[in-house]
């Protein structure tokens, strides 16, 4: 019988790793937790007072006495303490202050601390007095418009033919700016509404002055009794309305807004300022800034 070689295999299973599992991992967590509530901690310490340290202090020891009648009661204190009274306080404690910390408002309680609402008019004379304020502080802004507009004319060579020809004075309405016609300076030529060179610049200057007030403006244009030599439909009043729109139209170039720009009207030769109609000062440009604060009564002033 012939011989056979028998053939062995081993088969070796090599064993894995073992699992670890995440314990690791919540022990890491605790101990971040745990250096972020150190250094937290070390933070409120160095922003803190040492009188709001004793307050924080003071806030957590106890102060309601234990019921128990045997807790201390044998020692040599009988159950009291050297510092604030309560229970089981540590002897090595500091003396303390108490603070006493109120409780956190509520929604209520801030409707409560808002000061009780007015409901009651103002009397007569407080309305009087405030009226009174309001067109004090008015005529002021006036006063310092006027003043400005007078001497940024006096600077501009150009204009010094046309300083006669500002006036500005005070009505009811407001601070009237108007802009003249003398004998050898006119604004615009006879019987037309191009506005001159000299007369633009000065409407650029009024544009200036008046832009730093919130009042609102109110523009007529006027002429003298002169007829046109040739009959037709243009007549004083069409001329004084497009020299009025002329000279919106050069405020607002000037850099006025062009809301603040109530009316333009043209008057014709209906509201002189010299008795002779044909008197070249009546033709003119007058630029109101009309009031907002009313001017008070003066029987009201005289009661307060």
């Amino acid at each position: 019988m012939a011989k056979t070689n028998a053939v062995i295999i081993k088969r070796v299973k090599k064993g894995g790793h073992a699992h670890h599992g995440g314990a690791w991992k919540v022990a890491y967590a605790d101990f971040v937790t745990a250096m972020m509530a150190f250094f937290l901690l070390l933070w409120l310490l160095n922003a803190t007072t040492q009188a709001q340290k004793r307050g924080i202090a003071d806030y957590f020891a106890p102060t309601v006495a234990s019921k128990s009648t045997s807790s201390g009661a044998g020692g040599l204190l009988g159950g009291r303490t050297m510092t604030s009274p309560g229970a089981q306080v540590s002897s090595s404690a500091p003396p303390g202050i108490t603070v006493s910390l109120s409780p956190p408002q509520t929604d209520e309680d801030d409707d409560q601390d808002e000061p009780p609402q007015n409901n009651n008019p103002k009397s007569p004379a407080d309305v009087a007095e405030a009226a009174k304020m309001l067109a004090a502080h008015e005529e002021k802004k006036f006063q310092e418009t006027s003043a400005q507009l007078k001497q940024a004319i006096q600077q501009v060579p150009d204009l010094k033919i046309l300083a006669d020809s500002l006036v500005i004075d005070r009505t009811d309405e407001g601070l009237r700016i108007q802009l003249v016609d003398q004998e050898k300076a006119s604004m615009f030529p006879l019987g037309s509404a191009d506005m001159s060179e000299p007369a633009r610049k000065l409407m650029t200057l009024v544009s200036q002055a008046v832009q730093k007030l919130p009042n609102k403006l109110s523009i007529s244009g006027h002429t003298d009794a002169t007829p046109f030599t040739k009959p037709g439909s243009y007549t004083n009043w069409e001329l004084s309305t497009d020299r009025a729109n002329a000279s919106r139209r050069a405020l607002v170039a000037g850099g006025l807004p062009a809301d603040r720009i109530s009316t333009v009207i043209g008057k014709a030769d209906t509201d002189n300022i010299i008795p002779d109609p044909n008197s070249p000062r009546n033709r003119r440009i007058s630029i109101v800034l009309l009031r907002e604060a009313p001017v008070p009564p003066p029987a009201a002033v005289a009661k307060k």
